[in-house]
């Protein structure tokens, strides 16, 4: 019985100290996001895609493409100094696990299974102002699918900051009905490598 009292006491301490450090996480980047419409950026162009797509003829979707090009620019522009903003930040603040589940410390314990948050926005911020310069020249539609898998996996990336890997890939999941793997497979090749090398350590 003291055996079990005990580890209740250890279990409850263990999901007091994770709570406590995910607000931690959850003010210091909301404190950041305040500063910016990213989020709104990004819900205005989800949105735009959908009509583009589903616009009946070819000149009403070209109208639709181009008033998305002032969005892209915005959110590459806003992300970037979002990014540039956290990578002022105390790298102790901002250390990640690779684990899947959250655990207390976990970042500090293990620090070969930890990685940057900085770096991780600056990869993000990147591929999000590469997919918007066009250099590749990809057409409206696959510049689209490709901007909107460079957003999906930026906000995984921020979620997982803030809860844990497998609460990123569950949102993901619930909220765009796509897998963490089908967007890593989505987003541009130099983003795709720059990332998991990141992963990688």
């Amino acid at each position: 019985m003291e055996t079990y009292v005990l580890l209740m006491m250890i279990g409850f301490g263990a999901y007091a100290i994770r709570s406590a450090d995910q607000r931690r996480r959850i003010a210091l980047l909301g404190s950041h996001l305040k500063n910016y419409q990213i989020e709104k950026l990004m819900e205005a162009l989800t949105e735009g895609y959908i009509r583009a797509l589903d616009a009946g003829d070819s000149g009403r979707s070209e109208q639709i493409w181009g008033l998305m090009n002032d969005k892209e620019a915005a959110l590459s522009d806003q992300f970037a100094r979002f990014a540039a903003d956290i990578a002022r930040l105390d790298p102790d603040a901002t250390r990640m696990s690779r684990l899947a589940w959250s655990l207390p410390f976990a970042d500090r314990l293990f620090p070969r299974l930890a990685f940057d948050m900085r770096k991780a926005l600056q990869i993000h911020a990147r591929g999000i102002a590469a997919v918007v310069r066009n250099a590749a020249m990809r057409s409206p539609r696959e510049r689209a699918f490709t901007l909107s898998a460079e957003m999906i996996l930026m906000q995984h990336t921020c979620h997982w900051f803030c809860k844990s890997r497998t609460i990123a890939s569950a949102r993901m999941l619930a909220r765009h009905q796509t897998t963490y793997e089908r967007a890593v497979a989505s987003v541009s090749p130099e983003t795709r490598q720059a990332y998991l090398e990141l992963l990688a350590g």
